[in-house]
């Protein structure tokens, strides 16, 4: 069997004071390790280069970093491909340096919630290598196999560039695996209750050292059943209601945030039960929001965000959307029609290049003109709409793209010279603006979170 640590076996963050809403009124700031700030000097940013800039996240009004994966990986998806969910790649740190993150952060008032694939694993991780050599041992059932391709036929391809199948034949086990994104990620299979409660336990294991809840990873593609997309299954459901149960148990206060890129009407099935405020997950993101922000002022027309926020149902007391502008992938165009895709297309990917899967793998201050009264625009926007606020790291200093770069690593470009631009750092940044432009923007980024924590009633 695979071993793996106890969060006993490591230190405990700081606790925060006890607040169950607190990210109803949080500005979230997503930032990932490896871009940020290099505190060893060997040309990657690490969990130590991170804490060394926490004054800055505390200073521009940061109520809750987001972490995407940092966890043991061969990065071929950014670390979305995780190869052990205990461990950090080394390149980043070790747990304990991760521990001490999390309680500089809550010494600071700020939270730290980190990402959990929930959905598949790098095809190097143990239980896949166990699963493909040994069918009939205790991984055997860990993944989703099959001796034909041809079931699941109504699943649509996600990764429409560089797949297509969701089928991969695996010549060790001499069957096929089902895979939602890229063929080197096998899907988990939740139907198996070892799998559940494996996943479970990666969830104890983090939520004891001390963060404040999980970002949940491609949640709709959980079970698969014959007949169906194979999306927002009633089994899916169900495993999440128990998750929930297992946070609310035993880590009251920590968060479940959903990352369900589905119309409005059935992500609000991610929140649970209104009627108990919801059993599922505390948020969830908005995605068909995040066009139309784009749309609406380039249209000059209120619209298209008016129109989506009528089509989006209510949902519980406790519970509330995350609402962003850009993020660590593609700015997804799978949730608008046709036309509005063709116009997005037209106005913010001239150039081939910009585009990937279904839609633009893009910075927010090049799309914009690298023009500060645009990104001042959409930043206040963003701060004054209900739900709670993501900021992307960069986007406050204009940060730009490298669009020559594979699939999204465009976007997920290294703050220059791996140190975060401060008011006393002079430092051009990749998008070709000047400090004195970078110090005007997140100055006035600052400005924006402080009014929204002013009035945070506003925006629940």
């Amino acid at each position: 069997m695979v071993e793996h640590p106890d969060a006993k076996d490591f230190g405990n963050a700081a606790a925060l004071p006890a607040d169950p809403t607190w990210f109803k009124h949080a500005v979230f700031y997503e930032v990932l390790v490896r871009a940020f700030n290099d505190s060893s000097a060997d040309g990657s940013g690490d969990l130590r280069g991170l804490l060394d800039r926490l004054d800055y996240l505390q200073w521009l009004g940061i109520d809750c970093i987001w972490l995407p994966p940092f966890y043991d990986s061969p990065l071929r998806d950014g670390g979305y491909d995780i190869r052990d969910f205990y461990k950090v790649l080394p390149d980043f740190g070790t747990v304990d340096d991760f521990v001490a993150l999390v309680d500089a952060a809550h010494r600071r008032g700020i939270r730290v919630i980190t990402d959990l694939v929930m959905n598949h694993t790098s095809e190097s991780h143990p239980w896949f290598q166990e699963s493909r050599r040994d069918p009939d041992g205790p991984y055997g059932d860990y993944y989703v196999w099959s001796d034909t391709s041809q079931k699941y036929t109504d699943a649509r391809i996600i990764f429409v560039d560089t797949e297509e199948s969701n089928w991969t034949f695996d010549p060790v086990r001499r069957q096929f695996y089902w895979h939602r994104f890229f063929s080197h990620q096998p899907d988990l299979n939740y139907d198996n209750p070892a799998v559940q409660e494996a996943m479970i336990d990666v969830m104890r294991f983090w939520l004891g050292l001390g963060i404040d809840g999980f970002r949940l990873d491609a949640v709709p593609y959980l079970f698969e059943r014959e007949g169906t997309n194979c999306e927002n299954l009633p089994e899916t459901h169900a495993f999440l209601k128990r998750v929930r149960k297992v946070v609310d148990d035993e880590f009251p206060g920590r968060v479940l945030l959903a990352e369900a890129n589905q119309w409005p009407a059935d992500v609000v099935e991610y929140f649970g039960d209104a009627t108990t405020g919801g059993d599922e997950c505390h948020m969830a993101f908005h995605f068909p929001l995040m066009p139309r922000i784009f749309m609406a002022v380039r249209r000059e027309s209120r619209f298209p965000i008016s129109e989506i926020l009528a089509q989006t149902p209510p949902i519980p007391d406790m519970a509330q959307w995350g609402i962003f502008l850009r993020n660590h992938d593609e700015l997804t165009l799978e949730m608008v029609t046709d036309e509005e895709r063709d116009y997005m297309y037209a106005e913010y990917a001239k150039d081939p290049r910009m585009k990937a899967n279904v839609g633009i793998r893009r910075r927010l201050a090049p799309l914009l003109d690298n023009d500060r009264n645009q990104i001042q625009l959409f930043n206040a926007l963003l701060l004054s709409l209900p739900g709670s606020p993501v900021l992307y790291y960069g986007d406050e200093i204009g940060m730009g793209d490298v669009i020559w770069l594979g699939d999204r690593d465009g976007v997920r470009t290294r703050c220059s010279g791996h140190r975060t631009v401060t008011p006393d750092s002079p430092q051009p940044t990749p998008a070709g603006s000047t400090c004195r432009r970078a110090r005007i923007r997140f100055t006035a980024t600052r400005r924006s979170t402080s009014r929204r924590s002013a009035t945070p009633r506003h925006h629940c």
